[in-house]
């Protein structure tokens, strides 16, 4: 069997930026065990996989080490690949997770919009771990699923964390944590660890931005803001709160396109 593979950086003008993911079309799924291997073997954040059902597209991510319920630069990858590629002929791709439900992406002019639910957090105590792993004062924690926000002082402080990744995933390897801060040029800024799914840091996480569009668009009393992921490569998010749902545009551009013999 031959599969084709793009790779893919979204959430960024040029290469070598962004958050890469791989991208793998498919006419019909094949085994879960094998898109797992291939997404072990491709050794980045996510692979996606998509199959055309009717008017919409089945997807499903995979991480090194797991399938996962909901993620946004792969989707963002998968429709720029759909628009670019296979020359998709709308303006909205319908895609459908058997994880998440219903998820749209629609060109704009200045890139690519998806739309995603909203998770809003829920205030919690903070982990008795998690100023000792990331090296920092945490001001204050709150929950969603997954995903745990730690909130601190500032962007500077955030971008010089050097995070005890064996300590986060010894205590709590089911949690993603997001770190987040007001933005000095942007509304606010983030940085997101992950190692019990074998992402240490993820470069841009427009799944975590699900989560910190509510949250932020609550203490700023905003509905449209800037984010910028301030990882090594780095990304900007324009975001929006729509109701129950999120608005993330982005752009994204192809690295490479390959072949798979499995």
């Amino acid at each position: 069997m031959t599969l084709t593979i793009y790779q893919i950086d979204a959430f960024c003008e040029k290469i070598f930026k962004g958050n890469p993911a791989a991208v793998v079309p498919l006419g019909k799924w094949i085994d879960d065990e094998l898109m797992q291997n291939i997404a072990m073997e491709n050794n980045l954040a996510e692979t996606v996989f998509f199959v055309k059902e009717n008017d919409q597209y089945a997807i499903r991510w995979f991480t090194p080490e797991t399938e996962i319920r909901l993620c946004g630069h792969a989707t963002l990858a998968s429709a720029h690949y759909l628009f670019e590629h296979d020359h998709f002929e709308g303006e909205t791709i319908h895609f459908l997770s058997h994880l998440s439900g219903p998820l749209s992406v629609t060109k704009k002019e200045n890139g690519l919009e998806l739309n995603f639910p909203s998770q809003k957090p829920e205030l919690c105590d903070k982990p008795d771990f998690i100023e000792k792993a990331l090296g920092c004062k945490v001001n204050s924690c709150s929950r969603q699923g997954m995903f745990l926000v730690a909130e601190i002082d500032a962007e500077e402080i955030l971008k010089s964390l050097k995070p005890d990744f064996n300590l986060i995933n010894k205590e709590s390897p089911e949690l993603g944590v997001i770190v987040t801060a007001k933005g000095d040029q942007v509304d606010f800024v983030s940085r997101f660890f992950h190692p019990g799914i074998g992402i240490n840091e993820d470069p841009v996480t427009g799944s975590a931005h699900t989560v910190l569009i509510p949250y932020w668009a609550e203490k700023l009393d905003k509905k449209e803001m800037v984010a910028h992921q301030v990882s090594k490569r780095g990304g900007i998010l324009h975001c929006a709160l729509n109701d129950d749902r999120v608005l993330i545009s982005g752009k994204a551009v192809t690295y490479l396109k390959g072949d798979i013999y499995v």
